[in-house]
């Protein structure tokens, strides 16, 4: 159940890209905003509905550790974007699940196997084939996105993992932690973005993104990151920006090339490796 908990919240992650391509004429803190409103409406209707309002109530380490993971992640992404070449700027990013897979190991203790290794390399050796042909130098002036990149990187890893160390807060309480990111997200955007009116596909959108990407995928990988085991499912994460471009290519959006099926192959060769050690 943690696996496939988990695995789902993977498969959910590889449509962000294609949604957000979908509203690209909106600013990234906007559609981030709107995506949590949905995600936190959702989520706090169907807690309330359930009785369970009482797992909002956290402690403040716990609210941190949550909202600090959700808007904090997504809020280094989105400047990295801004401010470096995407390719790269994703590629650093997708440093979260080996990031992962390593902070097991030292934060939790758990061991690591050379075959967990190994897989990490295969996943990111295929992550690194994927973007190898993107354009975009590396600059100083792109240094800093390069930067927020990587903290996005380390944020998202230290979120997955510490959160073992808080296994007794109930999954409900993601609920709270959307709300909390939606607010923050808001503000962000109106301190430092132009509004711009959605339209018809930008409403979609966001509304497919708060239900998915930005909301089942929490709680689903509340679930697996807190009773899986974080090394599989860091190294198996490596799947999303692989199969992201290809549900790009199959929108028209990105061309399909044999970069891609390489990628593919060795990613798939990575979780392979890694789901065989248990």
């Amino acid at each position: 159940m943690p696996l496939l908990a988990g695995g789902g919240a993977i498969a959910l992650w590889s449509f962000l890209a294609l949604l957000s391509r979908a509203a690209a004429a909106m600013p990234p803190l906007q559609l981030a905003a709107m995506g949590f409103t949905v995600s936190a409406a959702l989520g706090v209707g169907i807690v309330a509905a359930r009785g369970r309002l009482a797992a909002l109530r956290q402690r403040p380490l716990v609210w941190a550790h949550g909202v600090g993971g959700l808007f904090g992640y997504h809020a280094l992404y989105f400047a990295a974007l801004a401010w470096a070449p995407a390719a790269q700027a994703n590629l650093l990013n997708y440093t979260w699940p080996l990031l992962t897979v390593l902070f097991a190991g030292l934060l939790l203790r758990m061991r690591l196997r050379p075959a967990h290794g190994l897989g990490v390399a295969l996943a990111l050796a295929g992550c690194a084939v994927l973007l190898s042909g993107s354009e975009g130098a590396v600059s100083a002036a792109a240094a800093p996105g390069y930067a927020l990149a990587l903290g996005a990187g380390v944020t998202w890893a230290l979120y997955s993992v510490l959160a073992r160390r808080l296994g007794a807060v109930p999954t409900e309480a993601v609920a709270g932690f959307c709300a909390a990111a939606a607010v923050l997200a808001a503000g962000s955007h109106f301190a430092f973005e132009p509004t711009i009116r959605p339209d018809g596909a930008a409403w979609l959108a966001a509304l497919a993104l708060g239900v998915g990407p930005m909301g089942a995928a929490f709680f689903l990988w509340d679930i697996g990151r807190k009773r899986g085991d974080p090394r599989l499912l860091g190294t198996l994460a490596y799947a999303t920006p692989v199969v992201s471009t290809l549900l790009l290519g199959a929108a028209g959006f990105t061309p399909l090339t044999p970069r891609l099926l390489i990628a593919a192959v060795l990613v798939a060769a990575g979780g392979f490796v890694t789901v065989r050690v248990r």
